[in-house]
């Protein structure tokens, strides 16, 4: 009798060790790659924040707060511009020195980072079942290595206030169909008029009742500082709001809006208004389309995503640093390039088809080529001078152009897909004798 074949041990490359090492490596080498990012920044000083302030002291002092203004070499002189509302909450900073305000505004900042990178990843975590803590915290060191992070940060603004206020309302409260759904948008509106933007995407979407809490938000906080501030109110709703030129040169390279790239070939002359609108009226049309589509499926990341890059694109002036939106559209092609679909809030995967090999490889080459695009930059390592200059070779047209060339084209690729919920689990039936007792009751 012929000795019984002993089959071979399984070959695994379960390697706990080895997948610590290289995730640790991975860490340390983003986290050493920040320094030289944030470098070329230094020069900015937290330039904005010091407007700010110097704003507030101005303003305190019993000057009209839009009178405020500071020559700068680039834009010629710059203005407070911001909302009355804003002025509200950024008087108190001017009572403490400038830079215990620059330390507040810096980690706030960072925790902002922090809070709104977990939102974002911690669904796709779960669905792919993805190492937590390591994917959290490259995540984040990534989100810090962005340019539009990089230059928040250095110029002290406060954009991540706003992500903040936007992503709690449009990925928790509104899907959970909450009271206060759209307090944050309405908030957010009123600091700074960019998030209006999303109060149109709850209307296209049909979010009636959360459009109308973010529109009396914003109401009641205009309302609040008008009370307080009537005059500069009055003259900022009246006069200053439309005045684009106190934000600053719209051909700057900077400036990374459809007007900017209009104004880039008109330079120094503003470009032709009805060319821009009909420009702004397509992109709004299709973006929101998308966006709106995207909802009604259930992706609701896909969605506010698609906004605010819509935002970006058709605002007057959109600054490097307002450009946040990358950020959730590179999770949204990485989840997709994994073969998942959206899932819950709560974080349950959710099934369905992965995608085809193909398409799974170009939305994840499309992930990384945006990421680098991102953390690169467009004004970080280039000096694009004093003087406008038109634009007026196809390289420089790619490069004095490139975020809004990639949000055009993240509008159109950019992938939305249905949710599918995860079912509940069966109840385990009762045993036969379990059944026979509860028939007869209590004895």
């Amino acid at each position: 009798m012929p000795p019984e074949s002993v089959a071979p041990p399984a070959v695994t490359d379960d390697d706990p060790g080895g997948r610590t090492v290289r995730r640790l490596v991975t860490v340390v080498a983003l986290a050493a790659v920040l320094p030289a990012l944030y470098l070329p920044g230094r020069v900015h000083d937290f330039f904005d924040l010091k407007i700010y302030m110097r704003a507030m002291r101005w303003w305190a002092d019993g000057n009209p707060l839009y009178d405020y203004a500071q020559p700068d070499r680039v834009q010629g002189e710059l203005y407070f511009t911001y909302p009355p509302f804003s002025a509200l909450l950024l008087r108190p900073f001017a009572l403490i020195p400038l830079g215990a305000t620059i330390t507040i505004f810096t980690i706030l900042t960072v925790l902002g980072v922090v809070a709104t990178t977990r939102w974002l990843v911690r669904p796709m975590i779960a669905q792919h079942g993805l190492p937590r803590v390591f994917v959290v915290t490259a995540a984040v060191l990534l989100v810090l290595a962005v340019e539009s992070t990089r230059e928040t940060i250095t110029f002290g603004q406060i954009n991540m206030l706003l992500v903040v206020l936007i992503l709690a309302d449009l990925l928790f409260a509104v899907p959970q169909g909450r009271r206060w759904a759209g307090v944050g948008v309405g908030l957010a509106t009123a600091l700074k008029l960019f998030p209006g933007i999303f109060i149109v995407y709850l209307l296209v979407c049909r979010r009636w009742w959360a459009a109308a809490v973010a529109s009396a938000t914003a109401a009641a906080a205009t309302l609040l500082a008008a009370a307080v501030a009537p005059n500069d109110s009055w003259r900022f709703w009246t006069h200053e709001l439309w005045a684009t030129d106190r934000v600053g040169r719209t051909d700057y390279t900077g400036n990374q809006s459809l007007f900017g790239l209009l104004s880039r070939f008109t330079a120094p002359e503003k470009p032709d208004r009805l060319l821009w609108l009909l420009l702004v009226a397509v992109v709004a049309g299709y973006g929101l389309w998308r966006a709106a589509r995207a909802a009604r499926i259930g992706d609701q990341l896909a969605g506010l995503t698609l906004t605010g890059l819509v935002g970006g694109l058709v605002s007057p002036i959109t600054w490097t640093h307002h450009l946040y939106w990358f950020v959730p559209a590179v999770v949204v092609l990485a989840n997709a390039a994994l073969g998942g679909r959206p899932s819950s809030l709560g974080g349950l995967p959710a099934t369905g088809p992965a995608d085809d090999a193909g398409r799974r490889r170009w939305l994840a080459a499309l992930a990384v080529a945006t990421t680098a695009v991102i953390v690169y930059g467009v004004v970080t390592f280039y000096d694009w001078g004093v003087a406008p200059v038109i634009t007026d070779t196809p390289g420089q047209f790619l490069i004095r152009n490139t975020y809004v060339l990639l949000s055009l084209l993240l509008l159109v690729t950019l992938p939305a897909r249905p949710y599918v919920p995860r079912p509940e689990p069966s109840r385990p039936a009762a045993a036969p004798e379990k059944l026979h007792q509860m028939d007869r009751g209590p004895e």
